[in-house]
This record gives C-alpha cells, structure tokens and sequence, in this order.
C-alpha cells in the first residue's frame, strides 16, 4: 500500500493545478445538486414492522383521519381567570374558527365538547388535526397556527403549541459548533507550531465536510433522511478530516526537519507513512458506519452511510488534495531552525511522549489494573441503561414543545404527554359481537392500576377500526408507562380469540418499539464490530495479540462512554452545566450509533500508534524500545488528533436538539477516555508486558493474511533534497535564500 501512495503522491504533486482545480469542480457540482434538488429532512424515527408502525399504516389506510398529524394548541388563562370566563371563551373560539382554515386541516376539537378543559378551568388544549402524517405537515402551516393564535396571546393568555406535528428540525451550525471549531484551530496551531500549517487541515477538511453533507442534501431528495443524518455526517467528517490531514502534515513536517530532504520527496513518504495510516484508519471508520445497516433499521442505515460516505471523502482528501495543496507551499512548509539562546541542548522532539512512555512501561501490570478497574467503575451507570426517544420534556426551556409539556402535565397529569392509543382491527369479528369485544377491552384497559382515563371508542367509517385513547398515570419517560404498553398488549390475545386483533400504538408507543428493536440489534452489532477489529488490526500488524487488545480496550472505552451517558442524561447529574432540560432514557440508537463511530475511531488511535512502534520494531527488533519510541514519535500528533475530536464533538453538545446533545456527550467522552486512557496508557502498558509476542503469527496465519505494509518498510532509500520540477510551468522550482526566508 505504502509504495503505491507514494507514487500516487508524487503524481498529484505534479499535476497540482489540475487537483486542485477539479476538487473545487466537484463542490460546485454537488453544490448546484445538493442546494437545487434537495429533499425535506424527516424528524421522523421510524422501525417497519414494529407494532406501532404497523398501527399507524392501519390507520392511514383504513381511517385516514385518525392517522394524521396533530397540532395541539395549549391555552393557559390569565392570572385569576379561567378559559371559560366569557372573555376567555370567546377570543378561544375565534381563534380557533381561524385554525379549521388553514390549508391541510380536518378537524379542529373544542375544549369544552370534548373534556379538555383542566379541573380548575385555567389549562385548556385545542388537537388541530391535518390531512397528512406528522413528519409530512408543512412547515407553512404550522407557521400560519402560530399567527392565528396570537391574538390570544395579545389577550394576556398564554398559548403553546405541541403534539405529533411539531418535532422540532435537527440543526447545527450554531455558535457553540464555531467555537469548537476555532479550538481545534488553536491545538493544530500549537502542535504544529506554524499558523499556515494549522489552516490548511481546516481548509480541506471543510471542503470534504462541504461535499459530504451537500451530497446528503442531494440525495435526501430522492431518499427519506432524518435531519440528525445530516449533522451526524457534518459532525465526524470535520473531526476526522482535520484529523486525517494533521497525521500527514506533522509527518511531512517532522521528515522536513531535515534540511537534507528534499520537500517532493517529504510530501510522497508522508502520504506513503501517515497517508497508509489514514486509509487504513478510514477504512474501518467507513466499515464500522456502513456496518449499521446490518441492524435492519433504515434511518439508522441512511444515517451510518451518510457518515460513511463523508468519511470515504475526507479519506480521498487526505491522500489526493492535501497532497496537491502542500505541493502549493513547497519549501514553505519547512520548519523554522529554532534560534538558540543559549549553549544549552534543544530539547529532543517527542521528549515527554518518551517519557511518558517509559513511566507507563516501568511498571505495566498496575498501569493496566488500575485503569481497567478505572473504566469499569466509569461503565457501571450502564447496567440501568434505558433506551427511548426524547419527549418534548427534554426539548429546550425555551421552546413553545417544553413549555407546552409542562401546562398539560400542570393541567391534566404527567400521563396526559404519553397518551397511549388502541387501535382495534373488528373486520373480522361479527357485526353481533363487536361491541362487546371493545367494551370488554376498555373495561380491562381501565382497570389497570397504571391508567388514567380511557377514551370513549371512536369507529373508522367503515365500522372495521376502533380507536381508543388510553392516559397513563405516568410520564412518557417513565419506566412504568413502558410496562403499562406490555400489559396493554398482552390482552392482544383476548381479542384474537374473537377474531379481532388490537395494536398500541402513538408516539410513546413507537418511541418504546425503536427502542425495543435497537436494543435487540445491539448485541449482534458489537460482535460484528468486535470481529471486524481483530481481522483488520490483523492484517495492519501481522499480529495475533495486538488485535485482541486493541478490541478489549475499545469495548472498555464504549462501556465507559454509555456508563457516562446513563449517569448524565438519565440518572441527571451536571443537568444545569450541560443545560439539559428534564432527565430521560437515553436516546435508543445511542449505544449502536457510539459503538460504530467509536470503534473507527479508536482504531484511528491504535493504527497511528502501533503502526510507529511497529516501524521501529522492523528496525531494531527491541520490543521495549519500539514501545518508547513509537510513543515519543506519535504522542504529540495522538494528543492534539484526540483534543480536536473532543473540542469538535463537545461542540454539539450545547445544541438544542436533545439527540445531537446526547451523540456530542458521547462522542467527545468516548474518544477523550479511548485517546487518552486506553491507547497512550493501557495500549503501552500492554504491549510491555507482551514483549516479543506481540508482533508474533502463526506461519500458517501469516500465509494467508497479506501484507499491505503500513509503515513503508518497502519504499525507495531518500533521495537527497534537489530541484523539484513542476510540469505545469515546465521549469526547476529550486530552494533559494529567499524561500527559505519565507519559511513558516
């Protein structure tokens, strides 16, 4: 692999121009696509053939106005005043006489017709139900209810709206992103020591991001796309596209140290080294994302190949366009010959990184005891780990959802949010036993000790269907509401015995199915990932033992993660620090999503390390001092990769929408505890205690595995610095006093 980069850089350094010049093309081509022919992003999480979906296509073809979107418009009267008082009552209903006529609308209900005034007549709801589904009402609409509830608001009472139809868009971009941004501006600054240097990992990486999402924009036109797909990609394309390029530049810089090696030649062996490293690297992190569609689940499909898909960009960045870019700065990428002050010795590069290495060395067998019993305290939240969708109760404060979550709890009980809906299929049943079959079922479904209330049945047209709503006395969130929905389901047989079939179904209702159906899929994603480790990290290192470590230590970094997760977002600690709004499971494709996008990244980590200590082991057959070297060599660039990813992640984690706060959370903490705990301390300590056997393989093993050469043993000898001819211009571009003056 190493020999082809290198002559695949050594062409793209020639014909700069033309690379260059065609990876602004392809912007501007998926530019035109993505803003011109984009879809609408859905801020719907679905799984077909959960039993909730499967209610809800009933509905929508056999009682379609059952299965519209809702709009529920929650009144709270002024202070000392009820929504009955005359007044009251009668600015209520002009405003909702306006409501029935937006466009789209079927059905507006009136407080007082149907119960939905509170006991002491201050809270009242209105349901305003459209024509289509949730994810499918316009926008427009919904903007033009807000005008037409104003003049209540004018009239000093309070009015919020919330119900199926206003899930909030998933955005990103906003300021706390930026400074994420400009943070990791500021560790490629320092690790790099040069401030052009430092710009241009943020200038392609930008540019693969720009491409990456602006495809997903493109294809969500043709492809139904949760917006958290696009932030998902915006997310890990900008971590490891900054990431990818710091590998190859601080590499190219470290060989220009040198003044004897000619910069061509430094752009080619870096690619060669560090860009093996990166394709390596984003080959599993592409892999890992790619690998979520095994969960059978199309949003988290669609979402993993998006990622992927940005990923496989920045990838092609690194080797193609960073290699043209750093062919623009030539000689000026050269660092600076510090200037001594003194006769006292330079400190040697990679000092404290062999130093560090040596202490973690000195005595492995504690190093590792203590952060393995370490990181399994930090997993032990996870035992409690509950899965679920976000309620309008971890929406902003701020947000009209939240604060309409919190008049119907005020108003009507904490079970009003997670009203539960029967749908009963009677088609089948005869005409002289189907009204009993219903009342036999809603006597049963009242007389739980977790009920609220339960509606009156509502038949479809046809007399086929009967819906009913059921109030739980609990939350949403809450861990009783999900056994009340397995209760409400175990009287599914009841009903089959009279040739009827019942379903539950709703928000709360699909909210636990996906949960459900991605907790089952967890399991069988870990040991698809588990394995996919040992057989890639097998074929980088020709080893047995270093792929099973590497995959112990990534499963310890995934536990520690969720183990932080649960106690942040569901056991509520640090709520006001990380402005979380209300506690609640943790969202139910968290754990698949972490562990794909952590095991790529983590194998970053232990491809760049290990593959340093590796080179130097081919060189000296010293395990010990391979370890230390490997280290000191790879430390610095470690560091500074991992405290991008965290300062990028944790960006997200102050965006409104609770589901990218939770994947931020995660992320940052997850490749924080694998970067700085598993691979620069247990990774080292490990390998000590393996010695030799690290690097051994069966022969018969080792027959069948190829050897793709990651660290370059098989590239051409140096040759030393010299004119460097650029065929664009067809003349020698030759290092002068000059240039070097205008060195970084």
């Amino acid at each position: 692999m190493a020999s082809r980069l290198y002559t695949w850089a050594r062409w793209m350094v020639r014909r700069r121009r033309w690379v260059i010049a065609s990876w602004i093309l392809l912007l501007a081509v998926v530019g035109a696509l993505g803003v011109g022919l984009h879809g609408k992003a859905s801020t719907e999480f679905t799984v077909p053939g959960v039993e909730a979906q499967q209610a809800q296509d009933l509905l929508k073809e056999k009682f379609p106005p059952a299965a519209g979107g809702v709009v529920r418009i929650v009144v709270a009267a002024p202070e000392g005043k009820t929504v009955t008082d005359p007044e009251q009552q009668q600015a209520l209903d002009s405003a909702l006489r306006k409501a029935a006529k937006v466009e789209g609308v079927v059905a507006v209900s009136q407080p007082t017709a149907v119960g939905a005034v509170s006991a002491d007549g201050t809270i009242a709801y209105s349901d305003v139900r459209f024509v289509d589904e949730a994810p499918n009402v316009p926008e427009e609409a919904k903007d033009e209810l807000s005008s037409v509830v104003q003049p209540l608001r004018d009239a000093g009472m309070q009015v919020e709206l919330g119900g199926s139809a206003m899930l909030p868009k998933t955005e990103a971009g906003g300021p706390a992103e930026l400074v994420g941004v400009v943070l990791a501006f500021v560790i490629l600054a320092v690790a790099l020591g040069s401030i052009v240097a430092a710009g241009l990992p943020l200038l392609t990486a930008l540019l693969g991001v720009a491409i990456g999402v602006l495809g997903t924009m493109f294809v969500s036109g043709f492809v139904q796309m949760t917006g958290t797909a696009t932030v998902l990609a915006l997310m890990i394309g900008l971590a490891v596209g900054i990431d990818y390029a710091l590998f190859v530049i601080s590499r190219h810089r470290e060989q220009l140290a040198d003044p004897e090696t000619d910069w061509e030649e430094s752009i080619a062996r870096a690619t060669a080294t560090a860009g093996s490293a990166v394709v390596f690297a984003g080959a599993t992190v592409v892999i890992a994302l790619a690998a979520l569609a095994i969960t059978g689940i199309p949003f988290l499909m669609i979402m993993g190949l998006a990622g992927a898909a940005t990923v496989l960009i920045a990838v092609l960045v690194a080797i193609s366009l960073l290699p043209a870019v750093l062919g623009v700065f030539g000689e000026r990428m050269r660092p600076r010959r510090p200037k001594r002050k003194s006769k006292r010795k330079d400190r040697e590069a990679g000092s404290w990184g062999l130093a560090w290495a040596r202490t973690v060395t000195r005595a492995p067998a504690v190093v590792l005891l203590v952060g393995v019993v370490g990181l399994l305290a930090l997993a032990l939240p996870a035992r409690d780990l509950r899965l679920g969708l976000p309620s309008y109760a971890s929406q902003p404060e701020a947000s009209t959802q939240h604060k309409s979550y919190e008049l119907l709890t005020e108003g009507f009980g904490p079970g009003f949010n997670a009203t539960l809906v029967t749908v009963v299929d009677t088609e089948r049943i005869p005409q002289d036993q189907r009204q009993d079959t219903v009342a036999q079922l809603r006597t049963a479904l009242a007389a739980d000790k977790d009920v609220a209330a339960v509606s009156a049945p509502v038949p479809s047209p046809s007399g086929g269907l009967v819906v009913m709503s059921v109030v739980p006395k609990s939350s949403p969130d809450d861990q009783a509401t999900t056994d009340l929905v397995h209760r409400m389901r175990d009287l599914a047989p009841t009903v089959a015995d009279a040739n009827g079939s019942l379903y539950v179904a709703g928000q709360t209702a699909m909210a636990i199915d996906v949960a459900g159906k991605l907790g089952s899929a967890l399991p069988l994603f870990i040991g698809v990932i588990v394995v996919l480790a040992l057989i890639l990290l097998a074929i980088a290192f020709r080893s047995v033992l270093v792929p099973l470590k590497a995959a112990l230590g990534f499963l310890l970094s995934v536990g520690a993660s969720l183990g932080a997760s649960v106690w942040v977002f569901q056991q509520g600690h640090l709520n006001g620090l990380l402005d979380v709004p209300a506690v609640g499971p943790v969202t139910s494709f968290l754990p698949v999503l972490l562990t794909g996008v952590l095991f790529g990244l983590a194998m970053d980590y232990e491809v760049f390390l290990v593959s340093r200590m590796r080179e130097h082991y081919e060189h000296s057959k010293d395990p010990a001092e391979a370890i230390a070297q490997g280290v000191s060599r790879s430390a610095r660039v470690v560091v500074a990769a991992a405290l991008i990813m965290v300062a990028v992640f944790g960006g997200f984690i102050f965006n409104a929408d609770p589901i990218i706060k939770s994947i931020g959370f995660a992320l940052a903490f997850g490749v924080f505890i694998d970067a700085f705990v598993v691979r620069m301390t247990l990774v080292p300590a490990a390998m000590a205690l393996l010695g030799r056997r690290a690097w051994s393989m069966p022969r018969w093993l080792g027959r069948l595995i190829p050897d793709v050469d990651i660290e370059g043993a098989r590239l051409p000898v140096p040759a030393p610095a010299g004119p460097a001819t650029d065929p664009q211009l067809g003349k020698k571009e030759e290092s002068s006093s000059e240039e070097t003056a205008a060195r970084v």
